[in-house]
Formats: structure tokens, sequence, C-alpha cells
């Protein structure tokens, strides 16, 4: 395969009406909540936090602090290799877009939130068990993520994408909990407060093959900060909509997700290390099963082995190897 694979991308709107596709991540957060008996109650309460989030931030102008709602679209990229290859998942994000209630006028978010990504499955629940014999200490390979990394590059490169999305993504995650977060001095206003991390951690260096780059910060009235990866000027080339929405959307589901972290009782200090088995935080209503995520992430990269992986892996190993080059 000489030429870049190609991209096709589908919308799915992302409300309290949602069900999960066939198709869809069995390990998406977003799918988890929108499971059970609880679901719709989960979805309702997941926009609920999401609007007011927003509108806390997004202050000015908004004496009701009700201006705002966000709507979320789920957006899932497929690769197609050769062209007689069949299309396989790859990608899934969260695409808001910002309805202002006062004027009517609907605001485009960034790309990026909630990223999940079947091969990133693959490297972390079956490639990198194997490669340290299920220890949880060994180092990873040292090409490890490069072939995710070419692909999410690639996707990102794609007439798909750019049809589809003006400015590159920022995807925003948790901290580690592996690593000590230092306050520095500098603030934004949307932002907030930056902390700088010790060390690279593992995640840092996989989506570093992806060409992003982590900056933390803490947002006003946070308990922690989050970590922001980004190719691009994350302070500069995003306004402050843009970027309230990626916080409101990504801070309410680390608050179901994390709640030791993102909604513990007290806020971080100038030197955090955060941790999953602190205990002094707040449980949110919403029903979030975290033992089962764990479960299906080797599932689905059992799924990616040998639905990509063991068909098509040394096709998209050479490819992998002549981008790099």
């Amino acid at each position: 395969m000489r030429e870049d694979p190609s991209y096709t991308i589908k919308t799915l709107r992302f409300d309290e009406s949602y069900r999960p596709s066939d198709g869809t991540r069995a390990t998406t957060n977003f799918a988890n909540l929108a499971r059970g008996d609880s679901r719709r109650d989960n979805l309702r309460d997941a926009f609920t936090m999401i609007d007011n989030r927003f509108n806390a931030l997004a202050q000015w102008d908004n004496p009701g602090g009700d201006r705002y709602a966000v709507e979320l679209d789920i957006v899932s990229a497929e690769i197609r290799i050769g062209e007689d290859g069949r299309s396989f998942p790859l990608i899934e994000i969260l695409k808001p877009t910002i309805l202002d209630r006062q004027t009517g006028r609907r605001t485009p978010g960034i790309a990026g939130n909630n990223f999940s990504s079947y091969v990133r499955d693959y490297d972390f629940s079956i490639l990198l068990p194997q490669h340290t014999g299920g220890g949880a200490g060994g180092s990873a390979p040292e090409d490890f993520g490069q072939l995710h990394g070419d692909l999410f590059k690639c996707f990102l490169n794609s007439p798909a994408y750019r049809q589809t999305f003006v400015k590159p993504p920022v995807i925003c995650l948790s901290v580690s909990s592996s690593r000590t977060y230092q306050r520095t001095e500098n603030r934004h206003p949307v932002l907030g407060v930056e902390y700088r991390q010790d060390a690279l951690s593992a995640t840092d260096r996989y989506f570093g093959k992806m060409g992003l780059r982590a900056r933390h910060f803490m947002p006003p009235a946070s308990t922690a900060p989050l970590a922001f990866y980004c190719a691009g000027d994350l302070l500069n080339d995003y306004v402050p909509l843009e970027l309230i929405g990626t916080i409101s959307v990504m801070e309410s589901f680390q608050r179901i997700y994390r709640p030791e972290i993102y909604n513990a009782n007290s806020p971080a200090g100038a030197c955090f290390r955060p941790s999953l088995n602190h205990r002094d935080y707040s449980l949110t209503r919403i029903v979030y099963d975290r033992e089962e995520r764990s479960q299906l992430a080797v599932e689905q990269g059992k799924f990616v082995e040998e639905n990509l992986i063991k068909p098509y892996g040394h096709i998209l190993t050479q490819w992998s190897a002549r981008h790099a080059a």
C-alpha cells in the first residue's frame, strides 16, 4: 500500500434518545452512560452538568446563567485500506456545537472530546501486555504507538477531516496518577492556572507519536487540572467559547468517570499528585461501570487484532515505515 489509507466520517446526534449502535466501541465512555435501566436519567443529568458548567464559565452577558446549551454529535471515522479493502472503524470523538439561546446562533466547538480509538485498545490491552509478560512495570516496545500515531496524523490530513472540521482537534484527558504536578504563575482567563508535570507519562509519549503535546490547566472552580493535548497553540488558536465547550464537556465526564480526582471535596494544591485512592470526594447521581469498561477494553483489543492487525497489519506496518521516513 503506497498510497495513504482513505477515511470516511459519519455523525450521529448524542442526546437523551441516544442508543449505542452495533459499530460503536463498547468501551466508549459515552456508550457506557447510555446502557442499562438508568440510561435516560444518566444522559439527561450529564447534559445538565455540561450546560451548567458552560454557563458558569461563560458568565459575561449571561446574568441568568442559562444563555448557552451544548449540543453534541458523535463523529465516527472509518479507514479503508486499498481499493479492495473493507472499511474498519478507527476513531470516535465528540463534536460540540454551542447554541446561544439569546441570538439563536450556533458556534462550532473543538473536535476531539472523549477521543477513543480501536487501535489504542489493541496497543494497551493486547500488544503491551504481550511485550511485558503481563507485568505492570515493564517498558513499552520502542515503536509502541507508531502505527496508531501515523494513522491519526493521516486522518487529520485527509479530505474527510478537512471537509468536516476547520481547526485541529484538542484531546482533553485526566491527569496521570503516576505523575506529580506543580502549579505555575501562568494563568489563562478561560483555561485557568497552568500546572507542569515532573516527567512525561506513558500517555504523553503515546500521544506524542500522534503529533500532540500536553499542557495542564485547572479551570476556575475546578478541583484538578486537565491534560489538553494539542498539535498547535492551545492558548491562541481557539476562541473562548470553543475552549469553554471542551472544558464543560470533558470536566463533566471526568467528574463522572474519575470522581476521586475531579469531584474531590477540596481543590488541588500547589503540588498535586492525583490518586484514584483518594477518599474525600462526592459521587454524582450518574451510574458508570468502571469495571465493565476495563473488561471490555480487552475484548475490543482482541476484536482489532482479529479483524485489522492480523489481516492488514503487515500492509499497515510497511506503510507506516514509509510514512515515518
